[in-house]
């Protein structure tokens, strides 16, 4: 009787290391997803303020056009590259780093643009003035912090999710479920150099 209750213990002791074991990693699987989760919806918010400044500029062309009409190849670059940026598109769980830098190149390139768009106010007195101008440029603007912002978040979120994959034990669980590393946004090369506007 007393070896039956040994064994019986034995048993008990290894269930419960087992059952402990189980839920830890069903505690670090759902905490990846939470995580996977956090990021695809910072993606998702990035990706909206990327709509909202693509949205915002025909009305700033449509506005310039009226009063720098020699202006053409300026407008035609920015127009080109709002058709780059808004043809990417790319999910959030297929965010591999090649893929996240050829988004980040185009848009780089639509920033530029905008750059050189809004740096011609200064040869129009008129377009100075105009409200419209103005108010569009202020919308635009606020886009741009917004989209730094929404960058942040989401570099957040990468990292707290790749801490979470990579660490011991994390680790093994991510691996067992196919949770991979996600890529951050860096600043583009071109970033350090500051730019330089000619007319």
């Amino acid at each position: 009787m007393e070896k039956l209750s040994k064994n019986a213990l034995t048993l008990l002791v290894i269930g419960l290391v087992v059952l402990g074991v189980l839920g830890y990693g069903l505690s670090k699987y759902n905490t990846l997803v939470s995580q996977d989760e956090q990021v695809s919806t910072a993606w998702g918010n990035l990706q909206s303020q990327y709509q909202r400044r693509a949205d915002l500029i025909p009305n700033l062309v449509n506005t310039v056009k009226g009063y720098a009409k020699h202006e053409q190849e300026t407008l035609t670059q920015l127009v080109e590259a709002r058709a780059k940026a808004t043809q990417l598109t790319v999910d959030a769980a297929d965010l591999t780093p090649e893929k996240l830098e050829q988004i980040q190149k185009a848009q780089g390139e639509l920033s530029q643009a905008l750059g050189r768009l809004l740096a011609i106010q200064e040869n129009y007195p008129d377009l100075k003035a105009n409200q419209n101008f103005l108010e569009l440029q202020a919308q635009l603007e606020g886009t741009e912090n917004r989209i730094n912002e929404s960058r942040r978040r989401y570099n957040t979120a990468v990292q707290d999710y790749n801490l979470e994959a990579r660490r011991f034990p994390g680790n093994i669980v991510a691996g067992m479920f196919g949770f991979g590393r996600k890529a951050k946004f860096e600043a583009a090369p071109e970033a350090q150099n500051a730019p330089t506007v000619e007319f």
